[in-house]
């Protein structure tokens, strides 16, 4: 049975930073499972679709609400995330999952995402408490400079919400203070290897380049909200629907197949949580 626990130091280097990445969350066995399946699940790939950058290079994602008994949703919902999200999440509602996505940027093609917050885009739907929602990212594949790996910069979290526009079909946060912040703090290149974890704020400013190496670069994003911090002006309630964990052996040990169609997934014309 997995015992996995986030240690004092990390919660700590987490508010300080914005940011926390763990080694090895998933061994090798877990990641090629999920690997093999987004590989070949038919459902996911028909709700994926193309994002385009400034220049037209496309980032290839599915999007989904409703984590269900699927290799992904008992990822999502394992103790071990649950736990560990609670433990950096503020306030004190029960932890929700508000969307996963699976992201696709392939050799030569996979595009490149603007500077944002995630919180740049929540806000319009009308959630409250940015300190109250973060994402967790899992590397499926190695993720380096060559192949458009995510940057943060270090503690701008602390910086409030960012103004945001479009950047081709995408929102980016405002370019003046992205400069600042970079004058300011830190740039990191997350560098991961496929089962490590990235927890991050959803204040937090990232980017990523284009993939213009030979090899693929998938990971897993899984965006999660206290029950507290309603939403006014988001048409799905999977934010607000506390979840219940499932042991993490669940992955490996339960018998387990694609995503369902049940799993509510975001089409393009209603990608309203990409605007």
């Amino acid at each position: 049975m997995s015992t996995f626990q986030l240690t004092p130091q990390q919660i700590a280097d987490y508010h300080r930073d914005g940011y926390l990445i763990v080694s090895n969350f998933l061994n090798d066995e877990e990641v090629k499972k999920l690997y093999n399946i987004a590989i070949e699940d038919d459902v996911m790939r028909k709700h994926s679709f193309d994002l385009n950058d400034q220049t037209g290079k496309k980032t290839k994602l599915a999007l989904w609400y409703t984590p269900g008994n699927d290799a992904y949703g008992l990822l999502t919902k394992s103790n071990r995330v649950i736990d560990s999200v609670n433990k950096l999440l503020e306030g004190n509602g029960a932890v929700c999952h508000f969307h996963s996505k699976l992201m696709q940027k392939e050799p030569r093609v996979g595009g490149a995402w603007e500077w944002h917050q995630d919180y740049g885009y929540w806000y319009k739907n009308e959630f409250l408490f940015p300190e109250q929602m973060m994402s967790v990212m899992i590397a499926i594949t190695k993720a380096n400079k060559q192949n458009g790996c995510l940057q943060v910069i270090k503690g701008t979290h602390k910086m409030g919400r960012i103004e945001h526009g479009f950047a081709g079909e995408q929102v980016g946060a405002s370019q003046h203070y992205v400069d600042l912040a970079l004058k300011t703090q830190e740039l990191i290149y997350v560098e991961l290897n496929a089962g490590d974890a990235l927890f991050f704020h959803s204040n937090l400013l990232h980017r990523s380049e284009a993939n213009l190496s030979e090899t693929s670069r998938w990971s897993i994003i899984s965006c999660y909200n206290r029950s507290s911090n309603v939403p006014y002006n988001e048409p799905s309630n999977s934010s607000i629907i506390p979840i219940k964990a499932v042991p993490d052996e669940a992955l490996l040990e339960w018998e387990t197949s694609g995503l369902a169609e049940t799993s509510n997934f975001l089409e393009k014309e209603k990608d309203e949580a990409l605007k």
